[in-house]
């Protein structure tokens, strides 16, 4: 059954069109929103587990630009790298090299909760062009306010690298505990919304590569933060932040907000980890606002 969207009414979807390219020894698929012929072109780097599908909303919501939104490696439909994942460098590498071969690389680039990380990492260089984080992991998960949950999870990955390939990547993807994911990080009350969200999780949270790639991804993903690299990123910086995230606490925020030699916050309030689920008008606002004033 198809869960209808609950912006549809607000937001006139727009058809993507597919391409794929050989980006640093990764099949990349990545996807064209275009606009009109003098449009600003925008990048999007989606997060953990997601793909393409996770940030189509901000691209709904902000029809005047041209958006590409690349799969990154090990999710959706993109592959991992020949050896796997060995750091956030291979990240940071293959950003900086798709921006190259989409002649991109001089243009506005937005990254959510683990392709914040990424973004940072790839754009730690003299740069002008603005930069926007979505939800960005500002603090190490396994040191923050929900550690626990951080720890649970890692054992889950542990589990899943250890069992036979079959059991393994079953467990990876089990339904129950990606649902269980998906209620904890849902802030939205609405009915609607809430089973749009859990549905979307469902169809493309379980869409990656391979099982060692996951778990090494997965790794990665706990043990780099934005912190690590924001007194290097010189390019002016807006941060979206929400205040129930339950992933990176607003006190972090403001904190990593000094760090950078030009950056601005805004926090969206009654929202969480999933700004560009629940709150994607909201921080489209912020985002063209933001874009007025710094030209890429």
């Amino acid at each position: 059954m198809v869960v209808p969207n609950p912006y549809a009414d607000q937001l006139a979807p727009r058809i993507g069109i597919e391409h794929v390219l050989e980006v640093d020894m990764a099949t990349t698929h990545w996807w064209e929103f275009p606009s009109t012929a003098r449009a600003e072109t925008l990048v999007f780097v989606h997060g953990f587990r997601g793909d393409h599908h996770g940030l189509q909303l901000f691209a709904d919501a902000l029809p005047e630009y041209r958006i590409l939104i690349p799969d990154i490696p090990v999710f959706g439909a993109t592959s991992s790298w020949p050896a796997g994942v060995t750091s956030i460098n291979d990240y940071g590498r293959w950003l900086r090299e798709f921006l190259a071969s989409t002649q991109t690389s001089n243009c506005a680039v937005l990254g959510h909760s683990f392709g914040s990380i990424v973004v940072a990492n790839a754009l730690r260089a003299p740069r002008s062009a603005p930069i926007v984080l979505v939800n960005p992991i500002s603090q190490r998960a396994l040191t923050g306010p929900k550690r626990i949950a951080a720890t649970l999870a890692s054992l889950w990955y542990a589990v899943g690298r250890a069992l036979p390939a079959r059991s393994g990547s079953a467990w990876l993807s089990n339904p129950l505990l990606v649902r269980l994911m998906s209620v904890m990080l849902t802030k939205s009350r609405e009915p609607a919304l809430r089973r749009w969200i859990h549905d979307q999780h469902a169809r493309y949270f379980s869409r990656y590569s391979d099982r060692n790639s996951l778990v090494s991804a997965f790794t990665v993903s706990t043990t780099a933060t934005v912190a690590d690299y924001a007194s290097e990123v010189t390019a002016p910086v807006l941060l979206i932040a929400a205040d129930q995230d339950d992933i990176t606490p607003i006190d972090a925020q403001r904190d990593i907000q000094g760090k950078f030699p030009d950056a601005e916050l805004c926090v969206l309030s009654d929202v969480g980890h999933l700004v560009h689920y629940e709150k994607p008008i909201e921080a489209a606002e912020a985002i063209r606002d933001f874009l007025s004033r710094h030209r890429a």
